[in-house]
């Protein structure tokens, strides 16, 4: 693809684009073009639907071919374009965080359900925070409470207050660098918690989208992918206030296996939730 002569117009960019998308297997690649294009033309991409004979020039060609050649690579889009959408709201990424999904939103439909007063001064405690997405949306929806979001790596502590601050929730919301609990006192009325849960020898086999783009250390959930719940039952029984309760993300088939350890740790399992797929998303926890 030259940018000086291939990328006259945005008909011949997103032919071009395409074509190249689709020959390294990106499903929907039409689609896809359309989204790196209106990227690179700084624009929305219905723009492009009613203008196509557009022509583009020489800068605009150059940062398309190399948004195309980082998609056909198999970087995700969200990873391109830097920004997520997670419950509606706008998040930043960065290479320490985890993409947001929507299926984590289950999350926050299970934290809401048996809050019969959204005005209360509730304290929320959100361990593995990353871009902060689960904190602040809870946050966003109670607007009297606080919370803190706990994260072992550093950029994504970072990305979570610049959040914050993009959100206008910098006031209610404090995110720490750690290791899980460690060093944390004071109660909590919810406990939010999105671990690492892949075991180590199945990461590889992850869609490149995910093994070779998010951070391994967000992952990564040991041989059984269940370490973190091994720390978390303890955590969250020592942490919550009675009355609270906390909400455990899952992977695929972890279900009755997690509900046994935090049970083990002392523990009462009030349900699960499943995410827009049907897959047992969500867990519920209380003292």
């Amino acid at each position: 693809m030259n940018a000086d002569t291939a990328l006259l117009t945005v008909a011949s960019a997103l032919a071009e684009g395409a074509a190249r998308l689709a020959g390294a297997g990106i499903a929907e690649s039409r689609r896809e073009a359309r989204l790196i294009l209106a990227l690179a033309l700084q624009t929305d991409p219905s723009a492009l639907i009613a203008w196509p004979e557009r022509a583009i020039d020489a800068a605009a060609g150059a940062r398309f071919e190399a948004l195309i050649a980082r998609r056909a690579a198999h970087e995700p889009f969200s990873r391109l374009k830097g920004r997520r959408e997670f419950w509606s709201l706008d998040f930043a990424l960065s290479p320490e965080t985890l993409d947001p999904r929507p299926d984590s939103e289950t999350l926050i439909e299970a934290a809401l359900a048996p809050l019969p007063d959204r005005s209360a001064p509730l304290r929320i405690l959100d361990f593995g925070t990353g871009t902060g997405c689960l904190l602040l949306a809870l946050l966003s929806e109670l607007p009297q409470a606080e919370g803190l979001g706990v994260d072992r790596l550093p950029g994504a502590v970072e990305t979570a207050r610049a959040n914050a601050e993009h959100l206008g929730l910098a006031g209610r919301a404090r995110f720490l660098l750690g290791d899980w609990d460690r060093g944390i006192d004071g109660k909590a009325d919810v406990i939010l918690a999105n671990p690492p849960y892949i075991p180590s020898q199945e990461i590889n086999a992850l869609a490149p989208e995910v093994a070779a783009f998010e951070p391994r250390g967000a992952l990564d959930g040991g041989a059984d992918g269940l370490d973190a719940y091994r720390v978390l039952g303890p955590a969250a029984l020592r942490l919550l206030r009675p009355g609270g309760f906390a909400c455990f993300e899952l992977g695929f088939g972890q279900s009755e296996a997690v509900a046994a350890i935090l049970a083990k740790s002392g523990l009462t399992i009030k349900g699960i939730r499943r995410d827009l797929g049907g897959i047992e998303r969500c867990l519920i926890a209380t003292l």
